[in-house]
């Protein structure tokens, strides 16, 4: 399948995804829920690092960008939008990079959907819910281990391809001759990824070590935080978790 239809392929399963919360209030309540503690889990997480000075902008980046709850109908459809422009003028790295974050796009989504009916299923006629308990609970209910995996692998390579871009001759003066047609055309959401991604990941690419450490240091703390989700207990998951919180910035 060629990039621009795996694009609008990803985009469309999401906005499918999207529609069906919003039929339901009860499980688009759920989800953002699930999305909220887990922006605050990786800011909880990551805070050393984005109250630091080496890796701040690229926590912040991938917090914002990666893991934040918020709503990212507008990037999304600005993406099918040019897909087929994208495929055709940028470079293959840059179009790699687009179908990964969509497809990243799309699992997250369909996990955090899984997520929410758990949420749902688990809580008391009451309606009282006790978030960290109800998330484990969720998440030990969800299991799908290799998607987990495959989901933070996908925000490595997302990483790593954003590397190579800052690499490329001539990039970063193509994106700022874009700002302008970009804006003009509604495209502003998605001009700022691609600019705030490069920018943050060149910074980054001009310290020794600078991008390899920093991926470095996610796969390491994402990897142990999936297995101690799937193998600890559910009390100790929620202990962990409710500390992670506490740190949140």
């Amino acid at each position: 399948m060629e990039p621009a239809q795996r694009i609008r392929l990803a985009v469309a399963t999401v906005s499918e995804l999207r529609q069906a919360a919003a039929d339901d209030s009860a499980l688009g309540a759920a989800i953002k829920t699930v999305k909220r503690i887990q922006s605050q889990r990786f800011a909880g997480t990551y805070a050393d690092l984005l109250s630091g000075s080496r890796y701040r902008e690229a926590a912040r980046f991938f917090l914002d960008e990666l893991y934040s709850e918020s709503d990212y109908t507008a990037r999304d459809a600005q993406f099918a939008r040019i897909a087929g422009a994208m495929q055709r003028l940028l470079p293959h790295h840059a179009v790699a990079t687009a179908v990964a974050l969509a497809e990243l796009h799309v699992l997250t989504e369909q996990l955090d959907h899984d997520m929410a009916q758990a949420w749902l299923a688990l809580v008391p006629a009451s309606g009282v819910e006790v978030p960290t308990r109800h998330y484990i609970a969720a998440w030990q209910t969800v299991t799908r281990r290799e998607d987990r995996l495959a989901q933070l692998n996908g925000v490595l390579d997302i990483g790593r391809e954003l590397d190579r871009l800052t690499r490329l001759p001539g990039l970063r003066m193509m994106l700022k001759m874009m700002r302008g047609p970009a804006a003009a055309a509604g495209l502003a959401s998605l001009q700022h990824f691609l600019e705030t991604g490069f920018d943050t990941f060149s910074a980054m690419a001009r310290q020794s070590g600078g991008v390899k450490g920093f991926l470095e240091l996610i796969e390491q703390r994402e990897s142990n935080w999936i297995q101690m989700l799937f193998e600890q207990s559910p009390v100790t998951c929620e202990l962990e978790l409710a500390r992670t919180l506490s740190l949140a910035t």
